[in-house]
């Protein structure tokens, strides 16, 4: 266990996506005087926590490894392709899932259809991903500048 502890690349990532979770739900207990413990485990939302795990994974192993590693590359490629499907493929869905809900109260007003919506809130606008991805790599640097 003591081994898992003394690895940073592990760790740091994760810290940084539990700590953007935990601004988000101080952040709607706080200004929307909402205490609901499901923020902490939702996805979507300013900043996205995603896009700061996978920055500071990146950021991480470019410290430790250098970004000319292999394994940088593939760090890099994996962020790309989460950040993108956080903005792209999981935005969309979002979308959808507000549109069909909008149908479903207006074609079956007063019939029971469904008690469950579908979440909408499920990914990303650009600037989520573009300040989550902001918030993990100055996490990561400031972690390793101070950390020396």
């Amino acid at each position: 266990m003591q081994l898992l502890w003394s690895n940073t690349v592990l760790w740091l990532p994760l810290s940084a996506g539990i700590m953007v979770q935990l601004y988000k739900f101080l952040f709607e207990w706080i200004s929307r005087r909402n205490f609901d413990l499901r923020v902490l485990v939702r996805s979507g939302g300013m900043p996205s926590s995603h896009a700061a795990m996978v920055c500071s994974l990146v950021s991480s192993i470019g410290y430790r490894s250098g970004p000319r590693s292999d394994i940088f590359a593939l760090a890099a490629i994996f962020a790309v392709i989460v950040m993108y499907d956080a903005t792209g493929v999981r935005q969309s869905v979002g979308k959808q899932a507000k549109v069909l809900n909008q149908i479903l109260q207006e074609l079956f007003t007063g019939q029971p259809v469904s008690e469950e919506e579908l979440k909408e809130l499920i990914g990303h606008t650009p600037t989520e991903v573009y300040v989550g991805a902001l918030v993990g790599v100055l996490y990561t640097v400031l972690w390793f500048q101070f950390s020396a």
